[in-house]
């Protein structure tokens, strides 16, 4: 991947104390992003599925088909796209759902495409149902039908589109139509959450990325308290290395544990809101069953946060039930947060 950029942050030479790392870190994500199929760890079963889809088709010689990857954020949908592109050697054009306002901004951005390019839709189920319409016979027979005029002077031109390839991503699977999903035909993926040992694969390749010395146990201590997730453990890497920086201290077990103490990390990954939640669960409704308009006002946060944010990985961990009657904290959610159990009456 390129490095150039024509707006360079204006650093002082003399604040520079690596020539090697010059603007590493302004360009964080793409410089930590996996550029081989051998980079991308974890998510084993898109790469197989991945790699022989790109294969037979370009034996073929044909282009790849259309692809859609779901799964919550900061899984690699978008490192995926950027692999598919520099395995093929097309140029990629990126965009998102809401960004596609109306047919017109689509209909530049597919006649101005070359022929094998992929264009990348990130966000597609934020994608507007008149453009989405628009999209079908993009994907489906290479052409864009466009309506000039309106009442009884519309008429319809269609026009021929290059050969490309749509790689699509989204957060929710289930708010992109039945229509649209179906005509993703070289496979709809969902990514899974990592393992700590994916994670601290990725935690040790991008800590040699940044010049950053990481023993094992300091490794470990991010990889646990990551969420599952490579984006999230790439951020506590950072974090902790400033932190290390800052205090001239090696980066080591102990200062990860302080860094992350900082940010309210708990030992589990737990975070300020994840905690606040489960103290309010706890304490101000003694164990019940708690429904979610009440927790929302409890919080003083939206229900959707409260629904797409926090819970989740309180569920993952086992430390919160949803039932008929509403939110329960378990057992273990208890004895993390340091409570006594409630007795049965």
């Amino acid at each position: 991947m390129s490095s150039t950029n024509s707006k360079q942050p204006n650093i002082p030479k003399d604040e520079i104390s690596d020539k090697n790392n010059t603007f590493t870190d302004s360009f964080l994500d793409q410089t930590l992003r996996p550029t081989h199929w051998d980079e991308y760890i974890g998510q084993k079963h898109i790469k197989d599925n991945v790699k022989i889809l790109l294969r037979a088709a370009e034996e073929r010689g044909q282009i790849p088909e259309h692809i859609l990857f779901y799964g919550p954020p900061g899984l690699g949908k978008t490192t995926l796209a950027h692999l598919i592109a520099k395995e093929t050697g097309r140029q990629m054009k990126i965009t998102s759902g809401p960004a596609i306002e109306k047919v017109g901004d689509l209909a530049s951005i597919l006649t101005n495409m070359a022929p094998g390019d992929i264009l990348f839709i990130d966000e597609i189920h934020r994608l507007n149902k008149m453009v989405e319409e628009i999209l079908y016979p993009a994907m489906e027979s290479g052409v864009l039908d466009i309506i000039i005029g309106k009442g009884p002077s519309a008429r319809t031109i269609q026009l021929d589109l290059p050969p490309f390839t749509l790689i699509a991503a989204t957060t929710r699977v289930a708010m992109v139509s039945s229509p649209l999903r179906s005509r993703f035909s070289g496979g709809v993926f969902r990514l899974e959450f990592y393992s700590d040992e994916e994670i601290a694969e990725i935690v040790r390749r991008s800590s040699k990325l940044l010049n950053a010395t990481l023993d094992e146990e300091a490794l470990k201590e991010i990889a646990k308290r990551s969420r599952f997730t490579p984006r999230m453990a790439n951020y506590f890497l950072k974090r902790c290395r400033d932190y290390a920086q800052v205090h001239k201290k090696d980066l080591d077990k102990d200062t990860v544990k302080n860094a992350l103490a900082m940010l309210s990390i708990d030992d589990m990954g737990l975070n300020a809101s994840d905690r606040k939640f489960l103290e309010i669960l706890i304490e101000k409704f003694n164990g019940r069953a708690v429904g979610l308009k009440t927790l929302s006002a409890a919080l003083a946060e939206e229900e959707s946060t409260l629904e797409e944010v926090v819970e989740p990985y309180l569920i993952q961990l086992g430390l919160l039930e949803r039932t008929v009657r509403g939110r329960m904290a378990t057992p273990k959610a208890y004895t993390h947060m340091g409570f006594d159990l409630p007795t049965s009456e």
